[in-house]
């Protein structure tokens, strides 16, 4: 069911991205840059957390890692992750597919500075086999995303 919504995320707003379902798991940085072809860092890797108020997905740069003070000094907040068990329920996609396209919930999207030094990045397509390759400035306008800088 998770690919077939972010199938209808891109419908609804007449986006025709190919969902490249391979058939070994892209539920890892370093699983799918293997499979894609291409180095770690260019797999666009979502993160689901937790607010006091609301939900928001991050999406950095495969080798890139959340940094805790650029994070507080941008949200007010410590960084705190969706456990695996409520990463489903409440996004919609598996631990392994999470991605900013077709969530289940209301989400706010970020994407870091990280993705900026790509012409093209692989984020998750709804499951842990599942990718597209886009730019990371579609990728900010197709999802009302906002650029941050909060990796190290």
């Amino acid at each position: 069911m998770s690919v077939q919504s972010v199938r209808e995320f891109f419908k609804s707003k007449n986006l025709d991205y190919k969902i490249y379902e391979l058939e070994e798991s892209t539920a890892t940085v370093e699983l799918a840059a293997k499979a894609h072809n291409v180095e770690p860092a260019m797999i666009a890797k979502s993160m689901a957390l937790r607010l006091k108020e609301r939900y928001i997905i991050i999406v950095t740069a495969g080798d890139a890692k959340l940094d805790n003070k650029k994070f507080k000094d941008e949200f007010k907040e410590k960084i705190q992750f969706l456990k695996g068990d409520e990463v489903p329920e409440i996004t919609g996609h598996p631990v392994g597919g999470v991605c900013p396209f077709g969530l289940k919930e209301n989400f706010d999207v970020y994407l870091d500075e990280s993705l900026k030094r790509f012409d093209f990045v692989f984020p998750a397509a709804g499951s842990a086999n599942t990718s597209i390759k886009i730019a990371p400035d579609n990728l900010k306008d197709i999802t009302n995303a906002t650029w941050i800088s909060v990796s190290k």
